[in-house]
Order: structure tokens, then sequence, then C-alpha cells
């Protein structure tokens, strides 16, 4: 499915160059090939607006057969490539026309901005693209917490939309060309209502429907809580182990932040529970939701379930809170599992009495490493892990946990010989 993606998106892509070629006789002179080059990267970034905004349209179908990590990551990169083709076509178009008009670079800017129809609000989206990509480098990204990197998140929605009229008025591949402006529309309309259908609509229907709440906060190990919610007709909402939701608590300080977090039982048409740790103001907030709070979720998304599986032998490999959904599959997933569970201590291993609890049920095995005390320590290495687990290289691996953890396991799983594509995994710290 990925690859499929992968060729309907290349696909359109060419179909937008392919645009341009057959509204261009020909390409003259340094004018020619600065404008030209303004119209390919212009009409490229238009073309990626909307991938962007359906990459994250969270299509239950994209989601399910792509996984959301991986749709979020496309969007990242996507992102990236977009301002770039946004820059470079503000450049060249204003080199070109400034040449062409035989004035300077910044009386030719205004007079652009001035003067040509729906450019003023288009320069306004490009501002506001900029904003965006600043506060998603990764040097900001880090600075600023995830509720506020998303609600800014939220202008580039505006920004598509104020240069949405600058592309069909000033565009020189759209004026006059009724079906390339019909095409487009279509492009623009359906991305626009996916989002709203799936982003706004599907939530508030569900809201409604199944009128979420918190029942109970309980303590699980230092600065890790379980919060259990019940509501009206959980089962329809067909959540799988392994999947997440967002969140977002109606209480004060907390109601404008929708937060992704993880089942960590196995859904249950009486309740569902998440488990988090405190590692910023909104989950660290969690500990002191009150029973009766409303609840608005997300959901459920992922694709870190039961469907991936291949194999019939699956280990579990898993660091800190990034236990909770490889709980629900310890006690879901069939056939012969095997858990490795990492934290920094023994009192850090949240769920420690479900999962041996678990393990004796089904008769399975979960190993506890822990960094201190030494004695129980052991490295991400190949060596180790075939040490815990000697048929590694036969099973599939279901990955989750800190992002230096899970890189230096890829490596290491990949360096005993499993398969990439048996090695899972998913990012819900999105």
């Amino acid at each position: 499915v990925p690859a499929l993606a992968h060729l309907v998106i290349w696909g359109g892509a060419a179909a937008v160059l392919a645009l341009w070629w057959s509204d261009t006789p020909s390409v003259v002179g340094a004018v020619g090939w600065l404008t030209g080059a303004g119209r390919i990267t212009g009409l490229l970034a238009g073309y990626a607006c909307a991938i962007l905004l359906l990459l994250m349209a969270r299509v239950p179908l994209l989601d399910r057969a792509i996984g959301t990590d991986r749709l979020a990551r496309w969007h990242a990169l996507g992102g990236r490539y977009t301002i770039s083709l946004a820059c470079a076509h503000v450049l060249l178009i204003i080199w070109g026309y400034s040449l062409e008009s035989h004035t300077g670079v910044v009386g030719q800017t205004t007079t652009l901005v001035l003067h040509y129809p729906d450019l003023l609000k288009g320069t306004i989206g490009f501002l506001l693209f900029l904003i965006t990509a600043i506060v998603s480098a990764r040097a900001v990204r880090r600075r600023i917490p995830y509720e506020t990197w998303h609600l800014l998140h939220f202008a580039t929605y505006l920004a598509v939309f104020l240069a949405f009229g600058h592309q069909l008025s000033n565009g020189a591949d759209f004026v006059g060309d009724r079906p390339a402006q019909v095409a487009w529309y279509a492009l623009y309309i359906g991305a626009a209502a996916l989002l709203a259908w799936y982003r706004f609509a599907v939530p508030v229907r569900r809201a409604l429907r199944h009128r979420l709440y918190v029942t109970e906060v309980r303590p699980e190990a230092p600065g890790v809580v379980s919060v259990y919610l019940s509501g009206s007709g959980l089962a329809e909402l067909r959540a799988e182990p392994g999947q997440f939701f967002r969140w977002r608590f109606l209480t004060r300080g907390m109601w404008w932040a929708a937060n992704p977090y993880s089942l960590s039982a196995a859904p249950h048409p009486a309740y569902l529970r998440i488990t988090v740790k405190a590692s910023g103001g909104h989950s660290a907030a969690l500990a002191h939701l009150r029973p009766g709070t409303r609840v608005l979720a997300e959901g459920p998304y992922g694709a870190f379930t039961a469907r991936r599986r291949r194999a019939r032998k699956t280990l579990l490999l898993g660091g800190g809170v990034g236990i909770t959904p490889l709980r629900t599959l310890f006690e879901t997933l069939p056939g012969e599992v095997i858990l490795v569970y990492r934290a920094r201590r023994p009192q850090d291993l949240a769920l420690r009495g479900e999962l041996d609890a678990l393990a004796a049920a089904r008769g399975a095995a979960v190993h506890y490493v822990v960094d201190e005390p030494a004695a129980y320590s052991s490295p991400l290495t190949p060596e180790a892990l075939r040490g815990l687990v000697p048929d590694l290289a036969e099973r599939d691996v279901y990955l989750c946990g800190p992002p230096g953890m899970t890189e230096a396991a890829s490596a290491a799983l990949r360096g005993a010989g499993v398969p990439r594509g048996r090695i899972h995994h998913e990012s819900f710290a999105l």
C-alpha cells in the first residue's frame, strides 16, 4: 500500500508538470528560464499543499493501511519540500519579473504584492508557511510544548486558504484554462472535504454518541498514572489493541489540547484505559483529573496492531512508558509471544503486576531489563538480544519506546538477522 500511495502522489506531480509543459510553447532567455522555473515550483508547491492536507486528514483507510506515524513522517518531509518550493517560487518569479521590467527587486516585489490580484493574501499565506516551518524545525520544536506546537500548526490551514486564490488568479497555467481550473478546484475541495469530515465532523459526532468521562486515575509508577474512562457504546469505536486516540480532557487548562496516548489495556465494552508518564504540562496534569471529567477522543488511530504480524512467533520489545501498547498486544496476540521490557530502574517498570499475571496466564516469557542496578542491565546489541531470545530471527518484532532506544533497538534487531519488514514500530508522540 505505501508503494501504491507513493505512485499516486508522484503521478500527480507528473501531471502538474505536464500542465506546465502543455502550456509553454518555448523557453527563451534568462527571463524565460527564471519565470518558467518559478511557474514550475509554484505549481508543485500548490499541489504539495493539497497532498499535505490529505496526509493528515486522518482518513481511516490510509491510517490503517499505511500507519499514522508513517503518514506523519511523509507529512513532515513533504512540508520541507513545500516550503523549499514556495521559497524558490517567490525568489524566481520576483527575479524573472524584475529582469523583464528592468526594475529593482524591491520595487518589483512591491508591485507584485500590491497590484496583482490576490497576491497580498498569497504573501500573507507564504509568511504563515514560513512561521510554521520555523516552529517545526527540530531545534525549535524541542524547546516548545507539544500543545503549543500543535496549536501553531493550525496556521497552515489559513495559509493554504490564502494562497489558493492567488494560484488561480495569477497562475499562467490556470488563466483561461477551464479544465485545469476544475481539476485544481476538485483537488482542493476533495482535500478540504476529507479534512473537515474526519478531523472535525466525525470527532464531534462520536463525542455526542459515546459521552466519554473519567472514572478513575490510578498511580502505576513514579510519575506514571493510568486513566480509566467509560461511556456509551464503546464497542462501536472498534478500537484494536495497539491503537491510540487523541484525547481532549474538558477541564481547566487542558480542554484546548488533544494529545495522543495509546490504550494500555485491551478495549473493553465497559471502559478504556490509557497509561501516561509525566513528561510535560499536559501529561503531568492527568494525575489530577477528577472522576466525571468529560473527554473528547479522536480515533482510534494507528496500524500497530496484530494485522502487521507475519510470523507465528512474536517479540514485544518496549522501553519506558512505551510498554502501554505492547501490554495490550501481550494480552491479545495469538501464538508464541516473548516480552522484553526495558526501564531505568525497577520502580519504573509500570504495569509489572499485570504483565506477570498475563505471562503466567498464557505461559509466555517476560524479561525485565533495567539500567540500575548494573547487575540487571543489558546492552541493546544483537548478541544481547539473541541471548534473551535465541530464535529472534524467526520472529515478528513490535517495538515501542523513547526515540533513542527504538533507533538502537532497530539497528540491533537488523544486526541479529530480523528482516526490516518484520520490525514493526509506530511513534505515538506525533
